[in-house]
């Protein structure tokens, strides 16, 4: 996100939050999450910690509200003429983009984390996107598949994120695609929604 500017399609409101992220986002280039502190925060944008509170839990619901707005853009049309695919891709093309925020954020793995955050937000996804296709709620197995491949994707998003594998977007995107179980690979594929 360019300085000064917001997405299109904000949200009245929403000006101050992407605001007090953009904040974070300059404060991450010399802080790490743990030291970096709403004053800091705040002091850097000119607003006040009644105006981030007013906003924002903490630091950590920040990063998640920030890396939400990544992931429904990114995830909008799967299951309406797009593929998990092309969703991996959009949201690992966005994650490159802010590649030092989602770099540092994803390496902070203690209370409220980026990687928990992720990882319920994912398996909550796929899980509403099979009720909806299919009219009913997945088998435990399902479940369980689901929640293996979703750990293990956001394993590797971090790897890749962090520097510790190099692929691009549509590279990583083929990879955890081709690494979904046969039973998941199966059920999207009825589904129309891996090809």
């Amino acid at each position: 996100m360019a300085e000064g500017s917001y997405p299109e399609d904000m949200k009245k409101g929403e000006k101050t939050k992407y605001r007090i992220a953009r904040s974070m986002k300059e404060c991450l280039e010399s802080t790490s999450v743990d030291n970096i502190t709403v004053k800091q925060i705040t002091e850097n944008c000119g607003l006040t910690r009644q105006t981030f509170y007013r906003n924002f839990l903490d630091k950590f619901d920040l990063i998640n509200w920030y890396f939400d707005k990544l992931l429904v853009k990114s995830f909008e049309h799967m299951g309406k003429g797009k593929t998990v695919y092309e969703a991996l891709v959009k949201k690992f093309t966005y994650i490159q983009e802010e590649q030092k925020f989602f770099s540092a954020a994803f390496r902070y793995d203690s209370q409220n984390s980026l990687r928990q955050h992720d990882f319920e937000l994912i398996l909550k996804f796929y899980e509403d996107l099979l009720c909806e296709k299919t009219g009913k709620v997945p088998a435990e197995n399902i479940h369980f598949l689901l929640e293996m491949y979703c750990q293990s994707s956001i394993y590797m998003t971090i790897k890749w994120v962090t520097g510790g594998l190099t692929c691009t977007p549509e590279e990583l995107a083929t990879t955890l695609v081709e690494g979904m179980p046969g039973k998941l690979t199966e059920i999207f594929s009825d589904l129309d929604m891996l090809s």
